[in-house]
């Protein structure tokens, strides 16, 4: 049988139909915005800006927000499309086996292991640097950073991580959660959103003063700028590579900030929740997008008006907390407002961890009724109909991660994994209007030869620009992941194991069968 045998829509169509016993329709179009939001707006807003400007692209990180996320638009709108037209869990995942069939569907769902298990376990990470930083660096480094990574303080002591504990904790915490039910995770969501849009906000009124226009002097990373050097000489970031300077680094930053956009297609994981998916589907994927998309340009252009970009770059300086950094160091009169975006950034940090378990663990459903993993991870709780075993399963995965992996190492990952869901689904808008130009669209693509390819193009320029370590180790995961299909998924695939339309079953099929 075909590696590329595809999932019937109909059948997909049914499932997503029965909702007796599958996942319960509970949220409507301004759930699912929030939903968006309390994802995009996190890590990637309050971490992932300072990195870009620090390492790839100077002031011109607005530049890269604009690059990302008009990359983000184009497969916004198509996974629009198919949110409104295939509304079961599953994502991109979902989306890949009805157009390119089973193989695709299970490299995207691998690779999307790395969106949100990898993205949880990053925004876990920042979650633990700005409780250190509201903590005014009360817990030791060595029990707040990863065994991979090390720090010379002013006095010249040398530190080395061991665990990240904190990041840990709030992983329990928000999984107890996700088990408990989808509503009561969404209600929480909505207040923590409400919360932290607004601190995003004031801190762009407010740090709009601030601005210095040296700071945007010049406006990109010249050429033969020299690197940044910690206390004890040791070079912290480079300038010399392609990407790591002009319009190289523009694109390099637009890599490394791609992360902070990764919230939208979480809400598609939640389609098979939503009370009208096809007319809710599109308003909160495309909804969030904008909303966060002007807020990111803004926040970028003050945080780098505030404060030199190179301070992003020294840990003892602003690269880890780097808002509240900003703030105290150059925001005079306003050390109240410093604590406060901690205190909202650390709840905002929890609404993405949030999201990103929730969209994964909706992921691992799905496969597993698939027959692609085991059982255990579409197992749904007897009275909260929420698949617990697989949010337990997911903990200790990402937990791990999250404890022993630097944060940069595993939000790199996290992007690569998301492009490559991001250019499969755009070219899946243009493959099943080929295959299924007469099935019901709720919401089209516009101009969808265009948008699909200027998606798909866009998206894989920005994962050649990622750093070559961290397309290495996605290499190796998506060769491990092929490892995984072959010895086992491919044999107990469900659709593959369906008996075909005149078969008749004997005395030993009967047996075999019994309960």
């Amino acid at each position: 049988m075909s590696l590329f045998i595809k999932k019937p829509l109909d059948q997909v169509l049914a499932q997503a139909a029965d909702n007796e016993k599958g996942l319960k329709r509970t949220l409507g179009a301004g759930n699912l915005v929030a939903l968006g939001i309390g994802a995009i707006i996190g890590a990637g807003l309050f971490v992932r800006t300072a990195a870009a400007a620090g390492q790839a692209a100077g002031p011109a990180v607005t530049i890269s927000f604009i690059i990302a996320a008009i990359g983000c638009a184009f497969a916004g709108l198509c996974y629009a499309e198919f949110a409104s037209m295939i509304p079961i869990a599953g994502s991109a995942y979902a989306y890949s086996y009805v157009t390119m069939g089973e193989l695709v569907a299970w490299i995207i769902g691998w690779a999307l292991i790395m969106e949100y298990a990898l993205g949880a376990a990053t925004v876990s990470i920042a979650w633990s640097e700005y409780l250190n930083k509201l903590l005014d660096g009360g817990i030791p480094y060595e029990w707040s950073h990863s065994p991979f990574e090390s720090i010379t303080d002013a006095a010249g002591v040398a530190h080395r991580g061991i665990i990240n504990a904190p990041a840990l904790i709030i992983l329990l915490l928000l999984t107890l959660l996700l088990i408990k039910g989808t509503q009561e995770s969404a209600v929480v969501n909505g207040i923590i959103v409400f919360i932290k849009v607004a601190i995003v906000i004031l801190f762009i009124v407010l740090g709009w003063q601030f601005i210095r226009p040296e700071n945007h002097t010049p406006y990109l990373i010249p050429e033969g700028t020299p690197p940044v050097v910690d206390n004890a000489g040791k070079v912290l970031n480079s300038y010399e590579g392609v990407f790591k300077h002009g319009w190289g680094g523009v694109l390099g930053g637009a890599a490394i900030v791609f992360f902070a956009f990764i919230g939208f297609d979480a809400v598609s994981t939640a389609a098979q929740e939503a009370k009208n998916p096809k007319r809710d589907m599109p308003i909160g994927i495309l909804g969030s997008l904008v909303v966060c998309t002007i807020l990111y340009i803004l926040f970028g252009h003050v945080l780098t008006g505030v404060a030199p970009w190179r301070d992003f770059v020294d840990p003892t300086k602003g690269s880890e907390a780097s808002v509240a950094y900003a703030i105290s160091q150059y925001m005079t009169g306003f050390g109240w407002l410093s604590t406060a975006v901690t205190v909202a950034i650390l709840a905002g940090f929890s609404s993405v961890i949030l999201v990103m378990l929730m969209g994964q663990s909706r992921i691992f459903y799905t496969m597993s009724n698939d027959g692609l993993i085991p059982k255990a991870f579409g197992d749904l709780h007897p009275k909260y109909k929420t698949p617990y075993k697989a949010n337990w399963i997911l903990f200790v995965f990402v937990g791990l991660f999250a404890a022993f992996v630097p944060g940069d190492v595993a939000g790199d990952l996290t992007s690569f994994g998301t492009l490559f869901a991001f250019v499969l689904v755009s070219l899946g808008v243009l493959i099943l209007r080929k295959k299924e130009p007469n099935m019901a669209r709720p919401f089209k693509t516009p101009a969808a030869p265009v948008v699909s390819v200027l998606g798909a193009l866009i998206c894989t320029g920005m994962i050649v620009a990622i750093d070559t370590r961290t397309l290495v180790v996605a290499f190796f995961w998506m060769l491990l992941g092929l490892v995984v299909y072959f010895a086992y998924s491919k044999k107990r695939s469900t659709l593959r194991n369906v008996p075909p339309a005149n078969f008749l079953p004997t005395a030993d099929d009967f047996e075999r069968n019994r309960p």
